[in-house]
């Protein structure tokens, strides 16, 4: 469950899409009363368990991306758990899979690094005095080590 983001649809189709990052220390599962949101040895974040889920929104508030979002209907948070049943299944996130610019790529560090050869791919995130690593890496100009989000 990826979210797409219009940037102005008034005058334009351009989209973002924002995963979830599945970040080292995952300060939505941190922050859960109820212990609904776990990641697991492999480092994907999963979605709220829907039987353990509070509805606090505590995550939502907390994500340093804006990646959890509270599906009022239902009373609980929702992201991208990486299509968990895919993936463990040795097939790739269907993100990943229908993406026709190849925006978003499931594979190693080392074979995107090989694809792009200009870029590096980056998954240490600056947000003020706190540094975020995650499991998902963005390709930044070669040499980059993180990005600085002010």
């Amino acid at each position: 469950m990826i979210h797409v983001n219009y940037i102005d649809r008034a005058v334009t189709v351009q989209t973002t899409v924002q995963v979830c990052m599945h970040c080292d220390d995952p300060v939505c599962a941190n922050v859960c009363p109820a212990d609904a949101i776990t990641k697991d040895e492999f480092g994907v974040v999963h979605t709220a368990n829907t039987a353990r889920c509070i509805g606090c929104s505590n995550c939502v508030m907390a994500c340093p991306f804006g990646v959890p979002k509270k599906d009022e209907a239902y009373d609980l948070m929702m992201k991208c758990n990486m299509c968990y049943d895919r993936t463990s299944a040795g097939k790739k996130p269907m993100c990943a899979t229908v993406c026709p610019t190849q925006a978003l790529y499931y594979g190693t560090r080392e074979e995107i690094a090989k694809m792009r050869p200009n870029s590096t791919p980056v998954n240490n995130f600056i947000f003020g005095k706190e540094s975020v690593s995650t499991k998902v890496n963005i390709m930044m100009p070669k040499g980059s080590t993180s990005l600085i989000i002010d």
